[in-house]
């Protein structure tokens, strides 16, 4: 273990020895652990991070000064619609997507790094339950939408099949992430095909530089951000047991969608047929101002530009069909080949720039005392996952419909946007919508028909609660046999059990 003399030098050189400031204080087990931990921070990185970190956080923020000239919209030939294409070129997408899923070709890999402190936890987001009659997680969902997608490709091509599940933890959530999962048996996973990893830590910092102490004995660290993502492939060789797995194409994605599609057949047949070695998903942007990423190239190259760095003219621009010229909403659900992510850990990963989130930090003062802040107080640097699309050779972009794909977790209750109620209501909205189309019509606790609403009302729930398990339907396909012409009384779970129950010749 390096020596408090070598440690004292080290922060010298990087500027940082307000670090040891409470030493004489310390008990000789925290002075081990944070000689430990300073020994990890190497003294000219260290000293370019923070001077990185005081410099971005001093620039203005807002719209980018000539962004507007330089900003347009993804080629047509280069994105593809879910909802606007006919159906046989749907179905060849799809085809692919399941035959690549059958040969063994095709992983998932969930960014789960970061912590629920929006939400109001200290667990992991995917541990989270937003309230589901079932009671499901968000990691039990997604558990059993890999189950389902196997199932189905392994029942197209007669053969079994493995989505191996890549979940890509920190510090804060792999014990905890690891040991819910063993507590539910992976949820009926090979535990060989759930394979975890860490990202790395970076140190918080003050507006003027400086490193934060979040005890006397610990420095405040936070996780790299998602696109941390391709140092942790290096650091674990995730892409070499990808290899021997045979693994060539990844679905990338974020824990807090309640309505990601894991392994997607139609998005990966889609990127695999173009012949696609980057892409994302979108989804349209509801407003002008809405707070989301936008999907376009810049300069030529494609990358997601920030919603704070378009101008508010910029984002009112309208296409020839009336819609917004810059509609792409980014959704952090991404498609690479193994060989791009090579590419990437091995020669670009060094070229990304960091990004700055102004956070609220607890830190010890002078004094020593713990202080919880109640504005912002440093800053966290991160990279994000979509910063590598500039080094796609075949960058393509795949619209969904965000009713049926998209409705993340972020904020506790009682928030307007994005919360437990929302994301609870979005999935079961989706079910209720399936079982109505798959010819079910559902009763009220008196036996009065319930209206049949395409749309929900201002509330946000459906008519009638309706659950369906990811192991009976995926997207919605194979419920006719369950539900036709039959009548149901709300709440109905339609899970493994009720299938086979309803599958049983009825008495006349």
């Amino acid at each position: 273990m390096a020596s408090e003399q070598d440690v004292r030098a080290r922060l010298q050189r990087a500027g940082q020895e307000h670090l040891l400031r409470f030493w004489a204080e310390l008990a000789p087990e925290s002075r081990a652990l944070l000689l430990a931990e300073l020994a990890l921070l190497e003294p000219e990185a260290l000293r370019e991070h923070c001077r990185r970190a005081a410099e971005a956080c001093a620039r203005p923020h807002g719209p980018l000064p000539g962004l507007a000239e330089r900003l347009r919209p993804l080629p047509a030939e280069r994105v593809g619609r879910a909802s606007r294409s006919d159906p046989e070129t749907r179905r060849r997408w799809e085809e692919e997507g399941f035959r690549q899923i059958a040969l063994n070709k095709v992983a998932v890999l969930l960014l789960a790094g970061g912590q629920g402190t929006r939400l109001g936890v200290t667990y992991p987001k995917g541990m989270y339950r937003v309230g589901l009659p079932s009671r499901k997680t968000l990691y039990q969902l997604q558990a059993e939408r890999i189950r389902r997608v196997e199932q189905l490709a392994g029942e197209r091509h007669g053969t079994r099949c493995t989505v191996p599940w890549y979940v890509m933890t920190s510090e804060f959530t792999l014990g905890p992430t690891a040991e819910f999962f063993r507590e539910h048996n992976f949820f009926h996973l090979d535990p060989a095909n759930v394979v975890m990893f860490e990202q790395r830590l970076l140190p918080a910092v003050t507006f003027d530089g400086k490193v934060i102490l979040e005890r006397k004995d610990k420095v405040a660290m936070a996780p790299d951000g998602n696109g941390g993502l391709y140092c942790a492939l290096e650091d674990y060789k995730i892409l070499e047991d990808m290899e021997r797995r045979g693994v060539e194409f990844v679905h990338v994605y974020c824990v807090d969608n309640i309505l990601v599609r894991l392994a997607d057949p139609v998005f990966i047949g889609f990127c695999v047929l173009q012949g696609a070695d980057c892409g994302a998903k979108v989804v349209e942007k509801a407003y002008p101002e809405e707070p989301v990423g936008v999907v376009c190239q810049v300069d030529g190259v494609p990358q997601v530009v920030e919603y704070s760095e378009i101008s508010p003219d910029t984002a009112q621009l309208r296409a020839s069909d009336g819609g917004l010229l810059y509609n792409a909403g980014n959704i952090c659900n991404h498609f690479f080949t193994r060989g791009f992510l090579k590419a990437v850990t091995r020669e670009f990963e060094p070229l990304l720039k960091p990004h700055v989130a102004v956070k609220k930090v607890p830190y010890v003062d002078e004094e020593g005392n713990l202080v919880k802040p109640l504005k912002p107080n440093g800053i966290k640097m991160e990279k994000f996952v979509f910063d590598v699309f500039r080094f796609a050779k075949n960058f393509v972009a795949f619209e969904v419909l965000r009713e049926e794909e998209f409705s993340p977790l972020k904020n506790a209750e009682p928030a307007d946007r994005d919360s437990p109620r929302t994301s609870r209501q979005a999935l079961l909205a989706q079910h209720y919508r399936w079982a109505l189309q798959a010819g079910a019509r559902f009763l009220d606790a008196r036996g009065a028909w319930l209206p049949e609403l395409p749309g929900l009302p201002p509330n946000g729930d459906p008519p009638a609660i309706c659950e369906i398990s990811p192991l009976v339907s995926y997207s919605g396909e194979g419920l006719e046999v369950y539900l036709q012409g039959r009548e149901f009384q709300s709440p109905f779970i339609l899970d493994e059990d009720q299938a086979r129950e309803l599958l049983q010749p009825q008495e006349s």
